[in-house]
């Protein structure tokens, strides 16, 4: 079984979105010594401002960390955490995609 490069590209845009969001979150985590959350954006205005490229990139992340931390403590259940992993990972191809543009931009290939 062989699988189509439209579909290996895919993958691969999927995993350089899924790395690159748990870079920056920890990355922020490591700076700031607050998790990356979304509550991030309630105290508005410059701060809120700034933080939102990192939120923009890291959000896989923090939705797959709220999801398992959530079925684990809470209970939520399973079709809820399925619907949340889609998200991620569609968020995850397409922060994916745009990092890998921007990076072929940059070495101008």
């Amino acid at each position: 079984m062989a699988l189509e490069p439209s579909a290996l590209e895919a993958i691969e845009t999927l995993c350089i979105g899924l790395a690159l969001s748990g870079l920056l979150a920890s990355a922020y985590e490591l700076f700031t010594e607050r998790r990356a959350s979304f509550s991030l954006l309630e105290r508005g205005g410059v701060a809120a401002v700034a933080v939102l490229p990192v939120l923009a990139f890291s959000a896989p992340f923090i939705i797959l960390r709220n999801t398992v931390r959530g079925r684990r403590i809470e209970g939520r259940p399973i079709p809820f955490v399925m619907l949340a992993t889609m998200i991620a990972c569609g968020w995850s191809l397409v922060s994916g995609r745009i990092a890998i543009d921007l990076a072929a931009l940059l070495v101008g290939a």
